[in-house]
């Protein structure tokens, strides 16, 4: 999620995470020929001689060349995965790879080690450009990264294709995260869904007297709650006025909120400047969302799932939360494995242990959000997470539009039109002053 997490314990920056050497997930033992590469993708060249090279790349695979001079049968791409290389390095959002570090009762990479033999180490990114910047060095296997980050990482060439086959609990995975614009390209899936959740709109029911069910009141500037509205602190918040202006704002034909031409793009940005005008606090750690409204300085606005639940344990305010009509933003999670992976069985062992149900169950609730895979709803010790989360919730899927990259190449098919992600940033800039 999201661009600057913290989890409800101290968030580690780094994290070592030694274990055992254990068996491979599954025993399909690496076999060399011509050349050994580490990436799941398969590449072809054609020399002008005539010459064919045929590399099938990942998770320790073999590759056969054919020349004009001996012809040597290409052997069939790999069904398995692997032995582990030993070693894995990701970068993940807090609470997305607890190690009991922060509480022992929370862990579940020490398990994936003892069971790989891959020894585990985190880089937790604090938001989504830091994210982008750690996997441009070379250094890691794979990222959990959010969907206004995925098509940066994919344009760069830094993340690799996935072939889905290897990660057996991908079949299991909600169909409506899957090959989306945010984690796939040209048909080929780049990335594992992780967990997701809704951007709601939350308000204190002692001040809000009215339940909202539109956006609409956190845009009004002439508002009653000038200076206790909240917004969300990032570029990506461009659209969240945008799917407002979708519904109220009609004849700008905004279709995808993600997908702005220049005339679009002005009128979220002019939205977003007239609201500035009433937002006390914009918020990027859901700890200090909470204690605003906890406290009383924030009243309305932006919110996740897991803010409102940490405002009813705390019971010192009540609040509630909607979906709005003109429907909402959300953010979904991936997996990615880096281009230049140098351990990429054990980032494909990884991606298939922390989407089993077992695990998910165990994430989800952690960190709070809902699983990609609905047989995690099976797992959770609170037997109504999936329900709070609307996990297996197709109606409620419909209403949300998930983060995803902005590129100059429009993302509705209108050409090159359309304002890129970096535009975004300078105009968050301005937009707050």
């Amino acid at each position: 999620m999201k661009h600057s997490r913290m989890m409800m314990t101290a968030a580690v920056t780094s994290l070592a995470v030694l274990a055992a050497c254990g068996s491979s997930k599954t025993a399909s033992p690496a076999t060399t020929a011509a050349s050994t590469t580490a990436a799941a993708t398969t590449a072809a060249a054609t020399t002008a001689a005539g010459t064919t090279a045929v590399a099938t790349t990942a998770v320790a695979t073999t590759a056969a060349a054919t020349t004009a001079a001996a012809t040597t049968a290409a052997p069939a791409p790999p069904s398995s995965v692997g032995k582990g290389e030993g070693a894995l390095a990701i970068v993940a959002w807090a609470g997305y790879a607890e190690n009991g570090s922060n509480d022992p009762k929370v862990d579940w990479v020490k398990p994936f080690e003892d069971k790989t033999g891959c020894k585990t180490t985190v880089k937790v990114g604090a938001t989504s450009d830091e994210m982008v910047q750690l996997m441009r060095t070379g250094d890691y296997d794979g990222v959990s990264a959010s969907g206004d980050a995925t098509l940066r990482l994919i344009a760069s060439g830094d993340v690799a294709p996935v072939d889905t086959s290897f990660v057996p609990n991908y079949a299991d995975i909600s169909s409506f995260l899957k090959m989306q614009q945010y984690n796939s390209k040209d048909g080929k899936a780049y990335g594992i869904p992780h967990g997701w959740g809704a951007n709601y709109l939350m308000w204190n029911t002692a001040v809000v007297k009215t339940d909202p069910d539109s956006w609409s009141v956190v845009f009004d500037k002439a508002s009653p709650y000038k200076g206790k509205v909240t917004a969300y602190d990032a570029p990506i918040y461009i659209a969240d006025a945008a799917v407002y202006l979708m519904a109220s704002k009609p004849e700008l034909k905004i279709t995808n909120p993600y997908a702005l031409d220049d005339t679009q793009f002005k009128a979220a940005v002019d939205l977003l400047k007239g609201q500035k005008t009433i937002v006390g606090e914009y918020w990027s750690d859901y700890l200090k969302a909470q204690a605003a409204f906890d406290q009383g300085s924030t009243v309305l606005g932006t919110t996740w799932q897991v803010i409102k639940g940490l405002v009813d344990t705390d019971a010192k305010v009540k609040v509630k939360t909607v979906i709005p009509k003109e429907g909402a933003t959300a953010w979904s999670d991936t997996w990615m494995l880096s281009s230049k992976s140098k351990h990429p069985n054990c980032m494909y062992l990884w991606m298939n242990y922390i989407t089993s149900p077992e695990v998910q169950a165990q994430v989800a609730e952690y960190f709070g959000e809902a699983p990609a895979n609905p047989k995690a709803c099976g797992f959770t010790q609170a037997k109504d997470h999936c329900d709070t989360y609307k996990a297996t919730d197709e109606a409620f899927h419909k209403q949300l539009f998930y983060w995803t990259t902005p590129t100059k190449d429009c993302l509705d098919g209108r050409g090159s039109i359309c304002v890129a992600f970096s535009d975004w940033q300078k105009a968050w800039t301005d937009i707050k002053g």
